[in-house]
């Protein structure tokens, strides 16, 4: 069953985002998983959040989504991009 991460981000500065950038892709891919959107969501309903982008990944399991997020590789990619953006994580899994 597929799993969906979901992520939304507010970023500070940008001096993380062109490693990150070069980085990120190839660790997604290597556990299984695909970029399916990423940019600012459209408000439809509730009380908004504060601006930011979201981001949503698919994998092929919770498993390897809980693999990549373990990988320590990407341990060092969550500690470049702490210094510069606020980012939250939620996991999904697909019906």
């Amino acid at each position: 069953m597929a799993a969906y991460a979901i992520g939304s981000l507010t970023i500070h500065n940008t001096e993380w985002q062109k490693e990150y950038g070069e980085k990120m892709p190839a660790l997604i891919q290597a556990h299984g998983g695909k970029l399916l959107g990423r940019g600012a969501a459209q408000h439809l309903e509730g009380a908004p959040r504060l601006p930011g982008t979201t981001v949503l990944l698919e994998f092929p399991s919770i498993e390897q989504a809980r693999a990549w997020q373990a990988d320590p590789l990407h341990e060092a990619l969550r500690k470049l991009r702490s210094g510069g953006a606020d980012f939250d994580l939620q996991l999904l899994a697909g019906v």
